[in-house]
């Protein structure tokens, strides 16, 4: 791969968009990337989550690629965008949780991106917005429908419309981020002793952190029944398009799939350790 790296820790996929010269935009063939090293995860057994991060201290993603995107006419537009919206929708029903950690910037293409993923966690010096308005454009890879489903219709309109770029403590504050990481008292102690810190040394520090509390997190939810994780996925994906009695029924049906011959063992293991830790 040219333009993405990944690692694994534990059995969680660490994906890293590795464009840090362009602050990590994309371009289609960084996207096609992408697309493939996902679809691999998919059948990857031993694979049960995803964190996806940028490469570098300044973005997780600064959008497209506009040296790209300013050449096109309205048919490339269009090609590139449904390019986009597949491997968005890829993350976004994957059947293994995706963690996006942000670190630095998530503007236009970058924010919809983090979108996609199922949590969302920062550093404190991130940023995001849809920016797109900025340069003529709507937002065009899904930005006018998951934004507005996390924070709220008034509340998407208002960062849509003005093009605005948050900060992280704003960011949380509408629940477009689940956590912020920050660097803690010992980081400063280490600090301290050093006459000339930079940013570029503090970015590095909370750039190393925001990775290793995302893999904690991400640690939290693999120990769960990947069956359960799976069925819990889809069904709150599915739960913003239909009915409440729709989606109930399906959640019926989810519960139940979870009964099944193959299922009774672990079950019954589940059972005995939830009821022996309460016994406790």
């Amino acid at each position: 791969m040219k333009h993405v790296l990944i690692e694994k820790a534990f059995d969680i996929a660490i994906v890293k968009i590795n464009r840090p010269e362009v602050l990590n935009a994309l371009n289609f063939e960084l996207v096609s990337e992408l697309i493939e090293i996902f679809n691999n995860i998919i059948s990857d057994d031993k694979i049960n989550a995803v964190i996806l991060t940028g490469v570098g201290n300044k973005a997780f993603c600064a959008g497209g690629d506009l040296n790209q995107v300013i050449k096109m006419d309205p048919i490339q537009a269009e090609k590139y965008a449904s390019h986009v919206h597949y491997l968005l929708n890829t993350i976004e029903n994957l059947e293994k949780p995706v963690i996006a950690a942000i670190n630095g910037y998530a503007l236009g293409g970058g924010c919809q991106l983090a979108l996609a993923c199922d949590i969302r966690i920062a550093s404190a010096n991130a940023k995001i917005g849809q920016t797109e308005v900025k340069i003529g454009i709507p937002p065009g890879w899904g930005g006018t429908q998951r934004l507005a489903r996390i924070v709220g219709m008034a509340k998407a309109k208002e960062l849509i419309y003005t093009g605005k770029i948050i900060c992280a403590k704003e960011a949380k504050e509408i629940n477009l981020f689940n956590m912020v990481i920050s660097l803690d008292n010992s980081h400063s102690l280490v600090f301290n002793d050093k006459k000339n810190i930079n940013n570029q040394e503090l970015n590095i520090l909370l750039n190393a952190k925001l990775i290793e509390e995302s893999i904690k997190f991400t640690r939290t939810i693999t120990v769960n029944d990947r069956f359960a994780i799976k069925i819990s996925k889809s069904l709150i994906n599915k739960s913003r398009d239909v009915t409440i009695d729709s989606g109930l029924a399906m959640e019926r049906f989810g519960c139940a799939l979870c009964f099944t011959k193959n299922e009774e063992d672990k079950l019954k293991s589940s059972f005995h350790k939830i009821k022996n830790d309460f016994s406790r």
